[in-house]
């Protein structure tokens, strides 16, 4: 049984269906948990206790735990989420006038080992999943009370992918968790309030714009190979030439 966060809006509808149940009930859950940021079913009102009981059986709603939380005289927020294996991630909330940018992470630690980067001294444990991904931002909008409904302002108004893990190398999962943000019918987050940052893995860069059509911010620090190198690793299979060649198409 996986989690109600990994699923997109028409799967959750085919899920339903299958069980029997109608097609409103898909989006009433669906508002639920993407636009009222619930998953606590039993203060779902408007779905009976016959239907919760089905749902549950369908999906789990497990929430992300809090390890720690740092608060900033600035407004920042920094969270440590725990995982249900006990894994534990880093997100921050960045508040600005006029917008609120939301950094995520993609990886349990990482492999490139960037000289600037500390996640990169932890090595990789895993990928997340992208009920794990789409948790972060759920369970942030939570913590500052940003669930104001549908069309209404938010706190959280961009989300960026720029916290443990390099993105591209679980591209998959990031992918479709953009897509799950992104639903018109929940959190709907436009396109270009999400932004995808690598180390310069060029692999699915041409996939970012022709299929997610997401912001894509590429972590250069030189302009020279071998400096290049000595401060991110990666550059060694995709250096300057390859990146920027692929930038270009």
């Amino acid at each position: 049984m996986a989690h109600i966060l990994n699923f997109e809006f028409q799967d959750v509808k085919d899920i339903l269906a299958e069980a029997g149940l109608k097609p409103f009930k898909a989006k009433q859950l669906w508002d639920w948990v993407h636009v009222k940021g619930v998953l606590d079913t039993d203060r779902m009102l408007n779905i009976s206790k016959a239907d919760k009981a089905i749902i549950t059986q369908l999906f789990e709603f497990d929430d992300l735990e809090i390890s720690s939380q740092q608060n900033a005289t600035d407004g920042v927020i920094k969270w440590l989420f725990k995982l249900h294996d006990g894994h534990e991630v880093e997100s921050v909330y960045i508040p600005e006038e006029g917008r609120g940018t939301l950094c995520i992470s993609s990886q349990v630690g990482c492999t490139l080992n960037c000289r600037f980067c500390h996640t990169g001294t932890q090595g990789l444990s895993r990928n997340l999943t992208a009920a794990e991904i789409v948790a972060q931002v759920h369970k942030a909008r939570s913590v500052i009370e940003d669930w104001n409904g549908r069309g209404e302002k938010r706190n959280v108004t961009n989300i960026v992918f720029m916290g443990m893990g390099e993105p591209l190398y679980n591209y998959d999962n990031v992918k479709k968790g953009c897509q799950i943000l992104m639903c018109d019918h929940g959190q709907g987050f436009g396109t270009r309030k999400i932004t995808i940052s690598t180390s310069g893995v060029v692999d699915h860069i041409a996939d970012i714009s022709e299929s997610l059509g997401v912001n894509l911010a590429v972590s250069i620090h030189s302009a020279n190979d071998e400096t290049r190198t000595k401060i991110m690793p990666v550059n060694k299979q995709y250096n300057l030439e390859r990146l920027i060649g692929a930038l270009k198409e």
